[in-house]
């Protein structure tokens, strides 16, 4: 039996923010055992770590379609729960071991902050498609890992109510929608991941490799302040540094319970 945690990420509230299971394991189980433990837990990422030392982890995630390059809210989570549980020993800062690299995340009062790679965009035309996905049409779009559709100022995408069929047929890996914000929040964001197996990822962390940058420079700020509108909702602080970007966010632990892996 191993350990098997829930966090919400980028909230500071439980049932808010992105949940992430995290599972610390002396040995990655095989894929198909990870695969099979995220399609049972059917949230947006499952994290695997295992302990290297006191302030490395080797770090692996899995939707429920399949194993990811990049998670946000999933590696804050297992950041949060290596500060809360295990008490690194040299500093403020964990290393976790990536398929994207090596990703930060240190500690900073109540927030906890990660050092990502920034994608590059390139602008793509606007689709037909893109506006029948979500009944809007986008004023522009851009292409990194995923699709980014940016939409008319006042356009109201926390009602959006996309077609999750029709956002298959678009470009990208996830599908993101975002307008520029209001009062405190720079932009306003929500994304979605059918080619995932997930209609909406509640808050995603690596969505804003691509959005804070984009903001970042039609803006002309080096921070931004997002907020994502799906639901559940949840609030990112992101520093862009050109090829990095930091996400900064708050976690809550909701769950802990024990998942057999002795089948």
């Amino acid at each position: 039996m191993v350990k098997s945690y829930v966090v919400d990420a980028f909230t500071n509230e439980i049932f808010r923010g992105n949940p992430a299971a995290v599972l610390f394991v002396d040995d990655f189980p095989s894929d198909e055992m990870m695969q099979n433990i995220a399609m049972e837990n059917k949230l947006s990422e499952t994290a695997f770590a295992i302990k290297r030392d006191d302030n490395h982890y080797d770090l692996r995630w899995f939707t429920p379609a399949g194993e990811i390059d990049l998670c946000g809210h999933a590696t804050l989570a297992t950041g949060y729960l290596v500060f809360q549980k295990a008490a690194p020993k040299n500093g403020q800062t964990v290393v976790f071991h990536t398929m994207s690299g090596d990703l930060t995340v240190t500690k900073r009062g109540n927030l906890y902050e990660m050092d990502f790679p920034a994608y590059d965009l390139k602008e793509v035309p606007v689709t037909d498609g893109m506006a029948k996905a979500y009944g809007v049409r986008p004023e522009s779009a851009y292409l990194g890992r995923d699709l980014v559709c940016v939409f008319p100022e006042g356009t109201a995408v926390a009602e959006m109510n996309p077609d999750m069929e029709n956002l298959k047929n678009l470009e990208g890996t996830l599908q993101h929608a975002t307008v520029i914000g209001a009062g405190e929040y720079d932009c306003v964001s929500r994304s979605f991941a059918p080619k995932l197996g997930i209609e909406e990822d509640p808050v995603c962390g690596s969505g804003h490799c691509h959005i804070a940058p984009y903001w970042s420079k039609r803006l002309g700020k080096q921070q931004i302040t997002a907020y994502q509108a799906s639901p559940r909702t949840g609030v990112l602080y992101c520093d862009n540094e050109g090829d990095r970007i930091k996400l900064s966010g708050e976690a809550v632990l909701y769950s802990e319970n024990e998942v057999n892996l002795a089948i």
